[in-house]
């Protein structure tokens, strides 16, 4: 009884302390702005050059040696900060609510508005790490979006009018802790094995296809680990099996297969393709499924019922990792 008692004072705590960090970082990007905002000023009436720059970080130098990270070269990422974005006010709230460190890496990486107002949704949706923020800018996942939104359905554009509605491909998930490194090799495929039978067990309705089946983009080719069909909601299923933790980028990949096999494989009468991905990691299952964009809300309903059971899938991990 006690210990919930003194697990409510360490909630009221770690509440209190994410609050201030974020009225912190809130008033810190503010200064940012309107330091960009004055350098500006002063650059667009000719009253300041290079020269003025340079001497406004040395005098901060000499003058409030505690006050860090005003060098001339981020004092002019400031006044670049501001001028990206001081003609789109709707995007200031969301400027605010990220850090330093992962607006920078946004404004040097991103050239067009929208690619940045993406990226600056999803970072702040998603929580990403500056590492994750990067991989997913790598990764090309607002071009990947964008691919994939030229597929949507007239019912899906119709319920979907908000940027961070319509890019279906981002996901909200909790991180899992640390999992034990596996081998990527044999290991995966014994277990991409009995995956299979398991899933022509489980459901009648699966027609198995192939495992490691091929996909072609471009001049590069891509594996999936296991490819079927379903009778009931005649549409292909991909799955892939993760011998690792779970990591945003193997939805962003399952995505990216169902988006080739809906141009390439998919026959003219057959629903949009659907993946399952399975990860592994040391405490816990995890399960996740990848709806393609063109997907009726009819069909959703429809496959949900249709498709395995979560509880029993992640069951079935748990046993072949034992």
């Amino acid at each position: 009884m006690l210990d919930t008692q003194f697990e409510d004072i360490v909630s009221l705590i770690k509440n209190a302390r994410a609050a201030a960090l974020k009225t912190v970082n809130y008033t810190l990007i503010n200064l940012y702005w309107n330091i960009g905002e004055y350098i500006h000023n002063k650059v667009k009436n000719a009253e300041w050059g290079q020269s003025v720059v340079r001497q406004l970080a040395a005098f901060l130098s000499k003058n409030e040696p505690d006050l860090k990270g005003f060098s001339d070269k981020n004092l002019w990422r400031m006044k670049q900060f501001y001028e990206s974005y001081k003609d789109y006010p709707k995007l200031s709230t969301l400027l605010r609510e990220i850090s330093w460190t992962h607006n920078l890496i946004i404004l040097s990486r991103l050239r067009s508005i929208e690619e940045k107002e993406f990226y600056l949704k999803l970072c702040l949706k998603e929580k990403y790490s500056k590492r994750e923020l990067e991989r997913q800018i790598s990764a090309s996942h607002y071009e990947r979006s964008i691919m994939g939104n030229t597929k949507l359905s007239p019912v899906v554009r119709v319920l979907q009018n908000e940027i961070e509605t319509i890019f279906k491909d981002t996901y909200v998930f909790e991180f899992l802790n640390l999992s034990e490194p596996h081998s990527e090799n044999d290991l995966q495929k014994n277990l991409v094995l009995e995956m299979r039978d398991f899933i022509l067990e489980l459901g009648k309705d699966f027609l198995f296809i192939s495992e490691e089946y091929k996909i072609q983009v471009g001049n590069s080719d891509f594996y999936i680990d296991l490819l079927f069909y379903h009778r009931g909601l005649q549409c292909l299923v991909a799955f892939e099996l993760k011998v690792d933790k779970f990591k945003p980028e193997h939805l962003g990949q399952l995505n990216f297969y169902l988006e080739a096999l809906d141009r390439d494989v998919k026959k003219p009468n057959e629903n949009p393709s659907i993946g399952i991905l399975l990860c592994k990691d040391k405490d816990n299952e995890v399960v996740e499924y990848a709806l393609s964009r063109s997907l009726s809300p009819t069909l959703v309903s429809e496959y949900k019922t249709q498709l395995p059971d979560k509880k029993i899938l992640q069951k079935k991990i748990h046993e072949l990792f034992k």
